[in-house]
């Protein structure tokens, strides 16, 4: 797992703990979202981040998370310089939530969530959409909550080691 590096801080107690027993996808763009999947992978929970950060604060301290994932990624060539002030402040605000609710999360790049599931988008959104839309089949998935639903099902696949040796 040689590109997720980076772990978030967890909440003191034991790591073997359930009483927290969902996953949480981060997709931190100022359109992305946040997403909540219980251990069997039924959807819980999607919150837009283009909520106030009360509202998104609110909805992440009401759900009983285990392990997040949380996309990490970087500006992009050619973004201007506020939208990537935007996208640096949504990612800032995200990682500050996980961490004061000390919710145990790693940094996943896209590319490694992607291979996992089966859907390496080269950019194009339409291919997440599709993979969110074959896994969570009845939830309503957009191009705004996909990424955080795919993300969501790697936190749990991978917190309940799920993945199918090559």
């Amino acid at each position: 797992m040689d590109d997720v590096r980076e772990i978030g801080s967890a909440r003191g107690g034991s790591a073997g703990m359930l009483e927290n027993e969902n996953y949480l996808g981060v997709d931190a763009g100022s359109s992305g979202a946040m997403a909540v999947i219980d251990p069997l992978g039924a959807v819980v929970s999607v919150q837009r981040l283009d909520a106030t950060q009360h509202d998104v604060w609110a909805w992440l301290a009401s759900q009983r998370i285990r392990f997040a994932t949380f996309e990490k990624v970087s500006a992009m060539p050619k973004q201007g310089v506020s939208s990537t002030f935007k996208f640096g402040t949504s990612f800032g605000f995200c990682q500050g939530m996980l961490v004061a609710a000390g919710i145990r999360f790693e940094f996943v790049t896209p590319q490694k969530w992607q291979k996992a599931l089966d859907c390496r988008s080269g950019g194009d959104k339409n291919i997440t959409k599709g993979r969110a839309q074959a896994l969570f089949p009845g939830v309503k998935v957009i191009h705004a909550n996909a990424d955080a639903l795919l993300l969501a099902e790697f936190a749990r696949r991978t917190d309940l080691r799920l993945w199918v040796a090559n």
